[in-house]
C-alpha cells in the first residue's frame, strides 16, 4: 500500500472518530450539566439541612463521622443526600423500630392491628423509607452525573488528540511522494511470491 493513501485513510478515520468523541463529549457536558442543576433544585425545594455543628443529634457516634464535614448545610447534592438518608435517617429509624424494616413492622401491625404503638411505627418507617429512598434515588441520579462528567472529559481528551494526530497524518501525507510505500518490519512481500 502506498504510504500517501495509508495516511489519508488513517486520518480521515481519526477525524471521523474525533468528531463522534467530540459531539459525545458535549453530549456528556450536558448530561452532567442537566443531572446537576435537576438533583440540586429538587433537593434544595426540599429544606433538608443537617444537624447544626456541636447539636446533640450530630454528637452521636453512629452519625458524627459522617455528618460533621457538613454540619449546618442545606442538602443540595447526592453525596449529602446519601450521607443523610444512611446515616442520619436510617440511624433514627433503627432506633426507633428497634431495626425492624417497614415490611416486618407492616406485617405485626396486620396480625395485631388494634396496637396503636405498632402502628405508629409502621407510619414513622413507612415516611422514614420513603424519604430515605428518595434521597438515594437523588444520590443514584447524582452519581451518574459524576460519571458522565468523567466519561465527557476523556471523550473530550481523546477527540482533541485524534484531532491532532489526523492532522500530523495530512502534514505528513502531503510530504510524502507518491511512491513510497509502507513499510512494515518483518514484512517482505518480494518473498512470499517465490
Amino acid at each position: 500500500m502506498r504510504r500517501k493513501s495509508f495516511d489519508a485513510i488513517a486520518s480521515a478515520t481519526g477525524l471521523v472518530v474525533a468528531a463522534v468523541l467530540l459531539t459525545a463529549s458535549g453530549l456528556l457536558f450536558w448530561a452532567n450539566s442537566f443531572i446537576d442543576d435537576n438533583v440540586r433544585t429538587q433537593l434544595t425545594a426540599q429544606k433538608i439541612f443537617m444537624p447544626k455543628a456541636g447539636s446533640e443529634q450530630l454528637n452521636d457516634p453512629l452519625v458524627k463521622p459522617y455528618l460533621s464535614k457538613y454540619a449546618g448545610q442545606q442538602v443540595t447534592d447526592g453525596a449529602q443526600a446519601r450521607a443523610f438518608a444512611d446515616h442520619y435517617i436510617k440511624v433514627h429509624l433503627d432506633k426507633s423500630t428497634g431495626g425492624r424494616t417497614y415490611s416486618e413492622l407492616s406485617t405485626a401491625s396486620r396480625l395485631d392491628p388494634t396496637n396503636a404503638e405498632l402502628q405508629g411505627l409502621v407510619q414513622t418507617s413507612f415516611r422514614g423509607e420513603t424519604l430515605r429512598g428518595m434521597l438515594l434515588n437523588a444520590y443514584a441520579f447524582w452519581q451518574m452525573g459524576q460519571v458522565a462528567l468523567i466519561a465527557a472529559w476523556v471523550a473530550l481528551g481523546t477527540g482533541a488528540a485524534l484531532v491532532l494526530l489526523a492532522v500530523m497524518g495530512l502534514i505528513h501525507m502531503r510530504r510524502t511522494s507518491y511512491d513510497v510505500d509502507v513499510h512494515v518490519p518483518g514484512w517482505h512481500p518480494e518473498k512470499s511470491h517465490a
